[in-house]
């Protein structure tokens, strides 16, 4: 029969400690459900501040078009609302980043070991220059791109882009450049847990570059090569460095393996080290 010393103040049970931070399924629901609230109250937070910018970033992301020779235009009468909303939940999504992708890794985290969980900061700490990074690189390349869809236009005709369907297009192409970019460190991190080893990424490197050529032919828009290549080569280039890292963190993890599984034949075999033998001095003095 449980005391009241089994119980806080309200009747509830008192939660165990759990070092190895394994979770029952209704806990790992729980967990996801406070982990997304708490992703949902950043991006409200960061869409508010949307408002706030909005006409500062409508402009920002429409001087490309200008710059190119074309122009937008808003065919409804609801469109300029529409518009500001959209903008505010990518300003959101943006700067609200660092929140949800830490919540995403530190969701896998409860799952792993107590001393494995400080790599959830480290992802954070990787994951969102990169993610930011690739976003500056989209908008980097969108003249390229824009460029290149206007001039297919024939002679003596309007490029008219309709604000609608123009900002979804910009919205997918910064968003497609920043989770891209994400692939390396979420490599890095699974290697780090020792759920990815170099020598599984190795085995399957064409299936890899398959797949990065595959993401950057998608995320261009219309096949446009110049984003193509300039989202692929990035890709290539931080998914070396993340195999390396992981080869050299296999390495360092099987060198610790070794000298613990040798300490554990020593102590098996009965050999002990010079600490362990008593000293004439803790001897009896019948045997001095």
């Amino acid at each position: 029969m449980a005391t009241n010393k089994d119980k806080n103040p309200r009747g509830k049970k008192k939660r165990v400690k759990n070092d190895e931070g394994r979770m029952a399924l209704k806990e790992h629901l729980i967990e996801a459900r406070n982990r997304l609230f708490k992703s949902l109250i950043a991006l409200t937070l960061g869409t508010v501040a949307g408002f706030f910018v909005y006409d500062w970033l409508l402009a920002l992301l429409i001087a490309p078009v200008k710059d190119a020779g074309g122009s937008v235009v808003f065919t409804a009468v609801m469109s300029p609302f529409d518009i500001m909303i959209k903008v505010a939940l990518f300003v959101g999504l943006i700067v609200s980043s660092p929140v949800w992708l830490y919540q995403l890794w530190a969701f896998i985290v409860p799952g792993l070991k107590k001393n494995e969980r400080r790599l959830s900061y480290s992802f954070v700490a990787a994951a969102v220059p990169l993610f930011l990074g690739g976003v500056a690189m989209a908008y980097f390349v969108l003249p390229f791109a824009l460029e290149f869809f206007i001039s297919l236009s024939p002679e003596n005709s309007d490029n008219l882009l309709n604000i609608s369907e123009y900002l979804p297009f910009i919205f997918r192409l910064l968003l497609a450049f920043g989770l891209a970019m994400l692939v390396p460190v979420l490599m890095v991190g699974l290697n780090m847990v020792g759920i990815l080893p170099a020598k599984l990424i190795l085995k399957h490197w064409r299936i890899t570059v398959f797949l990065i050529a595959l993401v950057a032919a998608m995320a261009a828009p219309g096949g446009d090569a110049i984003t193509m290549f300039a989202l692929a080569g990035p890709l290539f280039i931080t998914f070396a460095v993340a195999t390396l890292i992981c080869h050299f963190n296999d390495k360092k993890r099987a060198k610790k393996l070794a000298a613990q599984e040798a300490e554990n034949e020593r102590l098996a075999s009965g050999e002990t080290s010079g600490i362990d033998t008593p000293s004439p001095i803790d001897k009896p003095k019948s045997q001095l």
